[in-house]
């Protein structure tokens, strides 16, 4: 076994992710990998596109990479550096130089949180070129057909300052997400957290409530992620107030009056 494909074994999905479609979503990305089009996630946090990433990989049988983006993110995190090692300079490919590689998926989750700078990287991998430039070795990998770059982004969350350009944005096939209708997403929270239907139904109506604070200073409302959470640690005997306080009231905010909006939502339905 090649030395790449022994670090990406951990990148396989071997076994089928739970995922409920909520729409073409998963055609367009088979197309759009099979087409060697990169694909754009956006939508709120907590809605399924990390979920909806892991059950592509395992769709498409290619391993997934996936990077968390902030603001101290280089390019040389990204493509890779040299290390001493032994007192020797030893090159050691980044996250997306060894997707390039290994034809692997490389997702770049909340993309517009790495420095402006960094993001200039994936743009010849965006386009009809799929190439990486890795400077440093002089070299200039060109992609095979099962590469992909994937990247998302919370628009409704993130400032002007940290939007994508029209440059990038218009580069990849975009997939919107959303919140799933409340029969869906009460249904993805009995199957991820354990919990009755009617339980999941009550969760799944806070969380309706907690969205429309948007407007009353709340960033954002309770994720599916979070009602997820909430299920599995009242199914582990912690009673429903306490386990709406601390998996959805605090996590939320910080803000007094807030927090007891909350816990009067939380009280009005359990």
């Amino acid at each position: 076994m090649k030395p790449t494909e022994t670090r990406l074994d951990k990148h396989l999905i071997t076994e089928e992710p739970y995922y409920l479609s909520s729409g073409r979503e998963i055609e367009i990305a088979i197309s759009a990998h099979k087409n060697c089009l990169p694909l754009l996630l956006k939508g709120p946090t907590g809605c399924g596109k990390t979920r909806f990433m892991y059950y592509l990989a395992w769709k498409l049988q290619r391993p997934l990479i996936t990077v968390s983006c902030h603001d101290d993110l280089s390019t040389s995190d990204l493509v890779g550096r040299f290390l001493i090692r032994s007192g020797e300079a030893v090159w050691t490919d980044g996250p997306l130089t060894l997707a390039v590689r290994a034809g692997a998926i490389c997702y770049l989750d909340e993309i517009v949180e790495a420095r402006k700078d960094t993001t200039v990287v994936i743009h010849p991998l965006a386009d009809d070129r799929r190439e990486l430039p890795v400077e440093k070795l002089g070299e200039l990998l060109l992609a095979p057909p099962e590469f992909m770059i994937s990247v998302s982004y919370n628009p409704g969350y993130q400032s002007v300052l940290k939007d994508l350009k029209p440059s990038t944005r218009q580069r990849f096939v975009a997939i919107s997400f959303d919140y799933p209708s409340p029969q869906q997403e009460a249904e993805i929270v009995c199957k991820e957290a354990g919990v009755d239907k009617h339980l999941a139904a009550s969760l799944v109506k806070l969380a309706g409530m907690t969205r429309s604070l948007k407007d009353s200073g709340l960033a954002e409302g309770a994720s599916t992620r979070l009602l997820i959470q909430t299920g599995r640690l009242v199914l582990d005997g912690i009673d429903i107030h306490t386990a709406c306080r601390a998996a959805i009231i605090d996590p939320l905010s910080d803000d007094p009056e807030l927090l007891a909006a909350l816990q009067e939502m939380v009280s009005s339905i359990f």
